[in-house]
Parts: C-alpha cells; sequence; structure tokens
C-alpha cells in the first residue's frame, strides 16, 4: 500500500487505525447497494477495466478477408474525496490525551458512499456505464398511491409477478424512495402489522431506504459489484497547518441481467 504514502505522514498507526474505523463506519450507514448483490474483490487498485460479454467478430469477414475479433471492456471509476486534519490537533491528542476530532473523515466518507450509490442505481452514460435503474431491458411498473393501505403491498406483487415472468424467481431485494420508504411505517388496519414488516417477508434480501426516485424490484442474479480497491485512506500533503488526506476506492457496477430489475415509477 505505498501508493497511499501513509508513512510520509508521520501519524502513527493508532490514528490510521482511528481514520480507517471512522470512514469504514461512516460509509456503512449509507450503503445499501453492497447489502443485496454480490460483491467481488477487491483485487487492487491497478483493475481499471472489466472485460465484458462475448468475444466477437466486429463485422462478418467477406471472402477471403481476416476477420477482426473484439473483445468489449467497461472501465471502473475511482472515486475520491480530500479531507484536512489539524497538525495541531493531532500532536494535542498523541501528547496531551486531548480528544482527536475525525467529523472530517466522516464527511469525506459519505460523500464517497453517496457517490458509489449513485453508480451503481443510475451509472454514468458519459462513461457508458449503466446502472439498475437505468440500464436497458428492465422492467417497469408504475405505481399507486402508498398512503392508501394494500398500495405498496400491490404495487410491489405487481412487480414481483413481472420479474416472475421473465424467468427471475428471488430472492429479491427492494429499494426504495425515502418518501416510499418512510410510508411503510403505517400499520394494516386493524392489526400491528407494519407494512415494512411485510415486504420484509417477500422480499428476502431486504428493503432499503436508497437514494433513488420511485424504487426497485431487484433480483439477486442481476449483476455484481466488482471492486478494485475499496475504500482506503492515503496522505497527500501538509501545508504547516494541516495535514492533507484523501479516500479513495474504485468499483464498478457490472449489469450482466437487465430483465432482473423491475423499476416502480411513481
Amino acid at each position: 500500500m505505498d501508493y497511499l504514502n501513509r508513512a510520509a505522514a508521520g501519524l502513527g498507526e493508532d490514528i490510521w487505525s482511528r481514520i480507517d474505523e471512522t470512514a469504514v463506519s461512516a460509509a456503512r450507514d449509507l450503503l445499501t447497494g453492497r447489502r443485496f448483490l454480490p460483491v467481488e474483490g477487491p483485487y487492487g487498485l491497478g483493475l481499471t477495466a472489466i472485460e465484458v460479454g462475448e468475444d466477437g467478430y466486429c463485422r462478418e469477414p467477406g471472402p477471403g478477408e481476416a476477420g477482426a475479433v473484439i473483445s468489449r471492456a467497461i472501465s471502473m471509476p475511482m472515486l475520491r474525496r480530500s479531507f484536512q486534519l489539524s497538525l495541531r490537533r493531532i500532536e494535542g491528542f498523541r501528547h496531551l490525551g486531548q480528544p482527536l476530532h475525525l467529523t472530517a473523515v466522516f464527511d469525506a466518507a459519505q460523500a464517497v458512499a453517496r457517490r458509489e450509490e449513485e453508480f451503481i442505481y443510475y451509472g454514468r452514460d458519459d462513461f457508458h456505464l449503466p446502472g439498475l435503474l437505468t440500464v436497458d431491458g428492465k422492467a417497469l411498473h408504475r405505481i399507486g398511491d402508498w398512503s392508501h393501505t394494500e398500495q405498496a403491498l400491490n404495487d410491489v406483487l405487481a412487480a414481483v409477478n413481472k420479474l416472475d415472468g421473465n424467468g427471475f424467481h428471488g430472492p429479491y431485494a427492494l429499494a426504495l424512495a425515502p418518501v416510499l420508504y418512510n410510508s411503510l411505517f403505517q400499520r394494516y388496519e386493524d392489526t400491528e402489522l407494519l407494512q415494512l414488516e411485510h415486504l420484509r417477508s417477500l422480499c428476502e434480501l431486504g428493503v432499503y431506504k436508497a437514494p433513488v426516485k420511485g424504487g426497485a424490484l431487484v433480483d439477486s442474479r442481476v449483476g455484481r459489484i466488482i471492486i478494485g480497491q475499496d475504500l482506503m485512506a492515503g496522505y497527500a500533503r501538509q501545508d504547516g497547518i494541516h495535514h492533507e488526506l484523501y479516500l479513495s476506492e474504485s468499483l464498478v457496477m457490472l449489469v450482466e441481467r437487465p430483465g432482473a430489475v423491475c423499476l416502480l415509477e411513481a
């Protein structure tokens, strides 16, 4: 891990451990895609692209003509956020026993986590990276008003039937916009059963509050998250007042079966 330049900072293993623990904890609070999608890796910083699909001729060769076989690949984005820690505060912690506040680490980790979620759900068209909600070939169901009892269940069941019809029989995960997720804390009339608890019995991989519009029902075979470098902290420089550090990771959402997603469009 020399590329992280940690030795140049002179912070000591104790402080680096605290930074790592704070970053991982802060990111985990926001990450949903990793909770229900298969995750592979980490394979290392040097993994910059993933080959996808099968090799094939770019066009059928003519008589007497050599063919050209082409492979396809998608890029693996690196996500990065810089932050600063005060030299004086660090020295106060190390030599005077003062508290070490790592709010800057927390904020940077959550910024990286939010961007990871964006790539998983929406991808990036300009990088030719599809997301779960934007990939071509997904199913679609237009939902009703979830403030009405039974509507959420009816809509999710309709999405289940569409995936089932596509040959994807679960288990399923349900990712929902905050307003839809929060509406599930209503109880069914004359019962103590929350709608959220009911849907969790249908969606065995979980029901998640996610940074999406509407929602998505996802079969576990939709694809994989492939990680190059997992979330790690590195050292850039210091200016006599602050240490400048950064958090970075590299990963890509590989959507292999678009028909395993049903978009819930509000």
